[in-house]
């Protein structure tokens, strides 16, 4: 990818990512006693991603993503950065137990390359369109680590592996925000596993190494799996191209509802007590998504 080209769709990311002045006025959040999301952008090591480090700071990206998560009520601060990872590409949360160690959501300047490479360069056939696929990519993970905060800082027990109950937490997120915005980012997000779905119809039988079923996350066409039939059981409607495409089996998706279901009654009881909801309102009834540029301009 050029530079210049790189430099087009990171100021796109951040104007997708712009909060109004409004939302700014309580993106610190936390009262007396509570913990605020502290954000710091690392100077990179590399200098290939010096340019990157540059534009998200001028665009104030972390300071929108902590203007979202704001309404999350931690026990203590919450620091979320983006640092170079020599070399690996990588989103992760370091733990509010570990000894002199602050609670810590770490965005590699890898992984944000990653995804920037991987774009698509116009409109997929799904209707993903280069930015959405970068900014829902993003917002997904940047939520699955803030779900393992969660988990951590609110003491909530999981039944099963953590890592799909943070893939559960970030795609509730997602789905929070209106219904155009939710439909996008989730698409977004979903093309994320694009290189592991792409001939789904022409192949529909995949191998993997019995290594792999060992992982404590799952496979890239599980998650896929997973994140659609949440929002398809959120809305069916609006989310009517999972069945009506065959990206998830009809077998699948009469289920969905309920698993959906399960997921919100577990946020509402587990994580609700912990939300500033008046603020989580205002977070998500704002526009946060730039408009789509009409096809032909």
């Amino acid at each position: 990818m050029s530079i210049n080209r790189r430099f087009t769709v990171v100021v796109a990311v951040a104007l997708a990512l712009s909060a109004a002045p409004t939302a700014m006025a309580f993106a610190q959040g936390g009262g007396s006693g509570e913990g605020r999301i502290r954000i710091e952008y690392v100077p990179p090591k590399n200098p290939e991603h010096q340019a990157l480090y540059e534009r998200l700071q001028a665009r104030h990206v972390l300071e929108n993503v902590q203007t979202i998560f704001s309404p999350l009520r931690f026990p203590v601060d919450m620091k979320v950065l983006t640092v170079g990872c020599d070399g690996e590409s990588n989103a992760l949360y370091e733990r509010f137990q570990r000894e002199d160690k602050k609670p810590t959501v770490t965005i590699c300047y890898e992984y944000l390359h990653e995804i920037l490479q991987a774009m698509p360069k116009t409109t997929t056939p799904a209707g993903v369109s280069p930015m959405d696929a970068v900014v829902g990519q993003f917002m997904f993970a940047v939520a699955h680590e803030m779900g393992h905060g969660s988990f951590d800082m609110f003491d909530v027990p999981i039944f099963g592996r953590e890592e799909d109950a943070a893939d559960g937490f970030a795609t509730f997120v997602l789905l929070q925000f209106r219904n155009d915005e939710a439909l996008r980012l989730v698409a977004g997000a979903a093309y994320g596993y694009h290189e592991f779905i792409k001939d789904y119809k022409q192949k529909p039988n995949v191998t993997w190494p019995l290594a792999a079923f060992s992982s404590d996350h799952g496979l890239p066409e599980q998650r896929f799996a997973n994140l659609i039939c949440l929002a398809y059981g959120y809305d069916a409607q609006l989310f009517a191209d999972v069945v009506d495409k065959e990206y998830l089996p009809a077998s699948r998706a009469k289920r969905c509802r309920y698993e959906y279901l399960i997921l919100r009654d577990a946020m509402r009881n587990l994580i609700r007590p912990h939300v500033d909801m008046e603020a989580a309102r205002k977070v998500f009834n704002m526009q946060w998504l730039a408009a789509r540029t009409p096809v032909g301009n």
